[in-house]
């Protein structure tokens, strides 16, 4: 008989971050301040073999440093930017030698109070809606034990791009897979990132705009012994 374990918990922290730079005016930056709240729910199952964690939270700061979009060659600080959402995770063996993590993330981060940008407009490059699933099995008897094979999903959602939020990067889907060797103390492994190519933006930088495409097609291989 499998028995479930149940616990609850919450969470509360300041941070102080000092700031470098000036202002257009030759003042010195205040320290970015943060407010984080967080409350969550972790349960075991199958005896421990799959577990989940449901958290909310929400993270506020204020004198966030940011571009000038009036002069690029200095900086300014927004009023207030507050972040809150939910994360679930849930991480686990189904079957023997079958293991899986997958997580969920949707975030609703936003200005609330500021100058130059509008109260209410999205965070740049925080995206909404976030998942990932990550899978790998292990061959666990004969000739082929300790052959695994590996594949991973990774969403992410629309994301503003500009300030303003007249822009929006569009969402996408990543697709990653692996084939590894375990025996004794022999490990090999071939990782492949963005399996299917896809062309997608992976960063925003700056407040004019300033957009990173996500690395091509990549395989890695590496062997080690332990000692």
């Amino acid at each position: 008989m499998f028995h479930t374990a149940v616990s609850l918990y919450t969470s509360y922290s300041q941070s102080f971050l000092p700031t470098s730079g000036f202002n257009p005016d030759g003042r010195a930056f205040k320290p970015t301040k943060g407010t984080q709240y967080e409350a969550g729910i972790k349960a075991d199952f199958l005896d421990g073999k799959l577990s989940t964690i449901l958290a909310a939270y929400q993270i506020t700061k204020t004198n966030v440093t940011i571009q000038d979009q009036n002069n690029r060659d200095f900086q300014i600080q927004v009023g207030e930017q507050r972040s809150r959402g939910i994360e679930l995770d849930i991480t686990g063996e189904i079957l023997p030698g079958w293991k899986v993590i997958g997580s969920y993330a949707y975030t609703d981060a936003e200005v609330t109070e500021d100058i130059d940008i509008s109260v209410g407009n999205k965070l740049l490059g925080v995206p909404e809606n976030q998942a990932s699933l990550w899978t790998t099995y292990e061959i666990q008897k004969g000739s082929l034990k300790g052959l695994g094979f590996g594949l991973g999903l990774f969403y992410v959602g629309e994301r503003a791009a500009l300030s303003d939020n007249s822009v929006e990067l569009p969402n996408y889907l990543r697709t990653d897979a692996a084939i590894f060797y375990r025996r004794d103390r022999f490990n090999a492994a071939i990782n492949i990132r963005k399996l299917f190519d896809t062309d997608y933006f992976s960063s925003i930088y700056g407040y004019t705009l300033g957009l990173e495409r996500g690395a091509p097609l990549t395989i890695i291989g590496s062997i080690r012994w332990e000692f």
